[in-house]
């Protein structure tokens, strides 16, 4: 997807398929890289030539099929490494890649000309998060394993994770971003908001 102001990069990567953005700042042609999930070298062919443009990769959580190849991009490129604060040290621990920003409900990334707003959202992981862009055609969610076309992730069948992810989701993300808000998961297809919007109370009557 591309307009004048930002080309998003869907990166189809390992056996679960998770999917690595390569998110370019289209006036700077700075870009942030959301999820090394796998495959360095196919993420790094999607940057192209010039991997010296990546300024920041986000973990959106520390789960392994999302961190594999995160040793061997920040060592090509150099770039800054962001998590959630809660999952900082666990992301470390199974890459060897410190954290250099831990992130919070609210804070920013700024890549180029491009502002990520951080919207925390605790239950699949402490310190899950998803990241908001407003571009000129919309506003785009890249939500990790928190929210996907049909429900929410995983929380492990505890009741306590599944009413915090629940609430993070309909507080901060249905309770305030529009229909036309587009949805790019950690796996497989994006989806809107609209689309899911109906089902919302459902998801949350059937406990997952």
């Amino acid at each position: 997807m591309t307009d004048a102001t930002v080309t998003i990069d869907p990166v189809h990567v390992g056996p679960m398929d998770n999917v690595a953005y390569v998110v370019t700042c289209g006036r700077t042609q700075r870009v942030l890289v959301i999820d090394a999930a796998d495959e360095p070298r196919k993420i790094l062919a999607t940057v192209g030539d010039d991997t010296s443009r990546v300024d920041a990769v986000v973990t959106t959580h520390q789960h392994q099929d999302h961190v594999q190849a995160l040793g061997a991009v920040v060592a090509e490129t150099g770039a800054t490494t962001y998590a959630g604060e809660p999952d900082a040290s666990a992301v470390t621990a199974a890459t060897g890649v410190p954290i250099d920003v831990g992130l919070r409900h609210g804070s920013v990334v700024d890549v180029g000309e491009l502002r990520f707003t951080v919207v925390a959202l605790r239950g699949h992981t402490p310190g899950s998060v998803a990241l908001a862009l407003a571009t000129t055609d919309g506003t785009h969610l890249f939500t990790g394993d928190s929210l996907f076309p049909g429900g929410v992730g995983a929380t492990g069948g505890d009741p306590d994770r599944f009413e915090a992810l629940i609430s993070d989701v309909e507080n901060r993300i249905f309770a305030r971003y529009g229909d036309d808000v587009v949805v790019h998961p950690g796996h497989g297809a994006p989806t809107t908001l609209g689309r899911e919007r109906p089902a919302l109370a459902s998801w949350r009557e059937r406990g997952w």
